[in-house]
């Protein structure tokens, strides 16, 4: 596809040309909506504490934004550019932090979490967004909740003001619905 098409796409190639070619900020902004929480996601899972995983995510979208002109979607797609951007990001982190030491180093550079493998992962997350798109708000904020930002079911009830027993059977209905949606997705 050329890059000319791209740009007329509402899609993250699209944006990431758009960038490249006329540092376009509403570009940036979409594409930083759409892959901000994915990044910190990823980075929290290879064990990065909140704070670090948000300050990997701002350099990993500062870098898209100044090195936009090297993407090639020829190449890779959006989402395996961005991804092994903040992976290698991540090992020069673990490197600066822990030393060559730290087995979370020799995984990522033995390609254990390659761009394809990000961009498996970046697809499933959007096949998860669109499926929680699909079911009641009130559901999807209790999954985001617990799953997404681990809170404890005591935390979300603290912070919906229901009680512990109610976050319970309404967290079942959710998964529930969720399995529904999710199956209907595919």
């Amino acid at each position: 596809m050329n890059p000319t098409a791209l740009l007329e796409m509402d899609s993250p190639e699209g944006w990431l040309v758009a960038i490249a070619r006329a540092k376009d900020r509403s570009a940036f902004a979409a594409l930083f909506c759409h892959f901000a929480p994915r990044l910190k996601t990823y980075l929290l899972r290879r064990g990065m504490p909140e704070g670090v995983a948000e300050e990997l995510v701002q350099e990993t979208m500062l870098r898209v934004w100044t090195k936009a002109d090297q993407f090639d979607p020829a190449r890779a797609s959006a989402a395996a550019w961005i991804y092994s951007i903040a992976r290698n990001l991540l090992v020069d982190t673990l490197r600066r932090e822990h030393g060559s030491g730290d087995n979370r180093i020799g995984e990522l550079s033995a390609g254990c979490d390659t761009p394809e493998d990000e961009l498996g992962a970046a697809q499933s997350d959007e096949h998860l967004h669109t499926a929680l798109g699909r079911i009641p708000n009130d559901q999807a904020e209790l999954l985001r909740l617990s799953f997404f930002e681990e809170r404890s079911h005591a935390q979300i009830a603290n912070r919906l003001v229901i009680p512990l027993g109610t976050v319970k059977s309404r967290l079942r209905r959710a998964t529930a619905q969720l399995r529904l949606a999710l199956g209907a997705t595919h």
